[in-house]
């Protein structure tokens, strides 16, 4: 699981006796430093892999960031993380799903195959979140819940006030998402 330091997605699947590991360049949260490859996941993606689920930093490539775009442009930052998007794009490997959030990569490379919410997963929240697929089934959704009727929590996401762990407390993938994808993709 690249790019995942909360290692929601690693335990869920882990919790299903699959062998999964998270890499990312952060120690893990996720309370299991066994399972963890802290670094960088480019040289870990030239392992022979039955399944690489990526999850690369959106900060670059999200439309929630796009009054920064033309400074990203100019000074090379949208760019790189393109190019670190697409190598999980590219990847010799039979299933891969990359997800980010609606940004560029749907009209720099291709649509999504699929756009789920957190509501269709038992989370009354809203964050759209783009998955582009490559061997694996469109994921079902488990239990939908629909958004709350209060917008502090169906928007508790795009509300955080500004804090240092702010990004990893947005970035982090909702439990009844995890569930889903390790019950559906294994």
């Amino acid at each position: 699981v690249a790019c995942e330091e909360s290692q929601a997605v690693t335990k869920a699947f882990r919790a299903l006796g699959a062998e999964a590991w998270s890499c990312d360049l952060e120690p893990c949260s996720g309370g299991h430093p066994e399972w963890h490859i802290q670094g960088d996941v480019v040289p870990v993606l030239n392992q022979s892999w039955d399944m690489v689920l990526a999850f690369p930093p959106c900060t670059d490539l999200a439309v929630s960031g796009a009054r920064w775009f033309k400074e990203k442009q100019a000074d090379g930052r949208q760019q790189k993380s393109i190019e670190f998007f697409m190598l999980f794009a590219n990847l010799d490997c039979p299933k891969v799903a990359i997800e980010n959030p609606i940004g560029i990569m749907s009209t720099r490379w291709r649509k999504p195959n699929q756009v789920i919410q957190p509501w269709q997963f038992g989370h009354p929240e809203s964050k759209a979140t783009c998955l582009w697929l490559k061997g694996l089934p469109l994921l079902v959704p488990t239990n939908v819940v629909g958004l709350s009727a209060d917008p502090k929590v169906r928007a508790r996401i795009h509300r955080m006030p500004p804090s240092p762990e702010r990004s990893k407390l947005r970035s982090k993938t909702y439990d009844g998402v995890a569930q889903a994808m390790a019950q559906q993709w294994t």
